[in-house]
Parts: structure tokens; sequence; C-alpha cells
């Protein structure tokens, strides 16, 4: 183009961030992997990298995904990322390299499988949220706000449904809220409000019941046909 001249701009980059969550053994767990290069060889950070020439954002997010933790392509082309926003300040603690963007993407996510570390990761590993911390770049503030985003996807979207059995209880779908929002929840408060929401949770056919560690049979659930909570299902007021 007529009158442009690219080397009058300060060169920059553009990266992709992850933060991937899913719920093992009723805890809420992020994607993590080791760095094996420098810059922070050796930290644990959330997995990304570059951009490569004419690539999507959301196209690096899933390569980078692949590459850094093993997991298959299969499993990351059926992945739902969100974006969850753009990390732009111009500050060098940022990315001692040059001046990076970085775009953020979450995604939270049922029966995800062990990771490996794999391209510039050493180590690829699930680790309980509350014990993610510190992490390299600025990637402690990404995961605060990617953990926020989720918990507010609870509160207007079916999406906690997925974390449970075909068939569950109304006891095991509280604890995946419990689980994410870091609450305890009111037992007969949140079942009211479970059940009075159309479309969010369906009886079981034939009334079978389970079990549960006190003896008591509990009636079984499958995911109703909504995808959207109205009203929203809010977490208690002065949550975290």
């Amino acid at each position: 183009m007529q009158g442009y001249d690219p080397s009058a701009f300060p060169p920059f980059a553009v990266t992709v961030d992850l933060a991937v969550f899913t719920v093992r053994a009723m805890r809420l767990h992020v994607l993590l992997v080791e760095r094996g290069q420098d810059p922070h060889r050796g930290r644990w950070a959330l997995p990304g990298g570059f951009l490569l020439p004419h690539e999507a954002a959301e196209q690096a997010a899933r390569r980078e995904l692949a590459e850094e933790t093993g997991l298959s392509c299969d499993t990351t082309e059926g992945l739902h990322l969100e974006q969850l926003r753009t990390y732009s300040d111009p500050d060098p603690d940022r990315d001692p390299r040059m001046r990076v963007v970085s775009v953020a993407f979450t995604a939270l996510l049922p029966d995800l499988p062990e990771p490996r570390g794999g391209g510039d990761a050493a180590r690829a590993r699930w680790t309980p949220r509350d014990e993610a911390s510190p992490l390299a770049f600025d990637h402690d503030r990404i995961l605060a706000d990617a953990h926020e985003r989720i918990g507010a996807k609870l509160e207007y979207t079916c999406l906690a449904t997925a974390f449970c059995p075909a068939a569950f209880t109304l006891g095991e779908l509280r604890q995946v809220y419990e689980t994410v929002w870091g609450v305890a929840l009111d037992r007969p408060n949140f079942r009211r409000k479970v059940l009075a929401t159309p479309g969010f949770v369906e009886p079981v056919a034939g009334g079978p019941r389970r079990t549960g560690a006190r003896g008591k049979p509990a009636a079984l659930y499958t995911a109703g046909p909504a995808r959207s909570l109205h009203p929203p299902l809010l977490r208690p007021e002065g949550r975290p």
C-alpha cells in the first residue's frame, strides 16, 4: 500500500493462553504446563503460545493445547473454547521478550484425559485450582478472570449437568456448584430453585432411586433440554 511503512511501527507479537478447567474427585482442577524454555523455564503456566502467520486465534489455541499437553486432535476439536478477553497492558513484566498482546480462552469440561508435555512444555498436569499459584507471566490474573467467568456461566447456563453422571441426584449436581463456586449451598433452597427452573433437569422415568451415604434413597434426574437458566441460579451474596 502506497505511503505505508511497516517499520515505522514498533513490532509486537500476539499469543494465545488457555485456562481449561475440569472437576476431578469433586475438586476444581486447571490444566497447567511446565515451561521447558526461557523465559520462566521450569515454572508452571497456562498452555499457550504465539500465533502463526495466517492463523486465527482459536486455531492457535487448539493447536497449542494439542502440542503442549498431548491431548489428541479429536479431543481438542471437540472442546468448546470461549474467548475470555484480551490482555494488552504495555508492561515489560508481562513478557520480557517483546511487547505481547495475549488473547485468552477458557473452557469448563468434564472427563478430560491425563495430559502429557510436548512442544516447548516439559510436563503437563491437572492441578487443583487452589494450588495453582504462582504462575509464570501474568497467568495468575488470567486464571482468576477465567475462574470468575466459569462461575458466572453456572449461574446462567445448564453447564453443571455435564459434570454429573447420565443419571444424577440433586446432591451430586449441588456438589458441582459448590466445587466451582467454593461455597456451601443450602440444600432445600438449592433443590427448590433447580426444580422450579423449566428444562433444567428431568426426573428419570420409572422413578429409580440411589441410596446415599446416609442410606436414604434419593431420586435420580437427567439433564433437561434447556441450555440457559431462567431465572438464573445466582451465587450466594458475600461469595469470594
